[in-house]
């Protein structure tokens, strides 16, 4: 008897859920979640757009830093991905901005079905303070990052690569590459996206009851 292949999930079929400014106000912490987090010039909004086929589902903006909520979106009743606040750029206030990055921090120690980590930077930029936070606050949560080095058509492919194994030695050298994997991505090209996917359903696909029973 063959092995069945796990369903493929579709991400054209996802729907916005809820904002949320705190974690108290989040949806329930069942089921499987992943979340998507990036400085605010690193492209975040395009590449969910590009993975759910609908340019107006994460709102993409010429003021960086414009959202400050947590966004669910939902894939199915167990199934959602999370768009987390992104800053760099931001013109707030420093409170503003420290008050973030409590909550950021608190739902990705304290938020039990979440999966997984989307860190998305600039391909040309990475490794700025943000992602070095995020991947330090991952990495002591036990949390599995999958690293997006995006806007990647704005490099030739060897370039592209060979950041990418800048970034690798980087994160070694740092201790910080545990539980990462990186891939190169373009929003406006499509390049990684079915890498992408893959992660993601391997990722979501834990918290499935249907999968699990396999």
């Amino acid at each position: 008897m063959s092995e069945q292949r796990p369903e493929r999930i579709n991400f054209r079929s996802v729907e916005f859920l809820t904002s949320a400014p705190t974690l108290a106000e989040c949806p329930e912490d069942s089921g499987a979640e992943v979340a998507f987090a990036g400085r605010s010039n690193a492209g975040k909004s395009s590449a969910i757009n590009a993975l759910t086929g609908n340019n107006k589902l994460a709102r993409t903006s010429k003021t960086p830093g414009r959202t400050q909520l947590i966004n669910f979106f939902r894939l199915s009743d167990t199934q959602r991905l999370v768009d987390l606040p992104g800053y760099g750029y931001a013109k707030v206030a420093r409170s503003m901005k420290d008050e973030w990055q409590r909550h950021l921090a608190f739902y990705l120690e304290q938020r039990q079905c979440l999966r997984g980590l989307v860190l998305l930077m600039d391909i040309r930029q990475p490794l700025k303070e943000f992602d070095l936070h995020m991947l330090t606050w991952a990495s002591e949560a036990g949390l599995p990052t999958h690293i997006l080095l995006t806007k990647a058509d704005k490099l030739k492919n060897g370039p592209a690569q060979n950041t990418r194994f800048a970034v690798e030695k980087a994160l070694r050298e740092q201790g910080l590459d545990s539980g990462v994997t990186i891939q190169t991505f373009s929003s406006t090209k499509k390049a990684g996206l079915d890498k992408l996917e893959r992660k993601l359903g391997e990722w979501l696909r834990q918290g499935d009851p249907a999968q699990a029973e396999d």
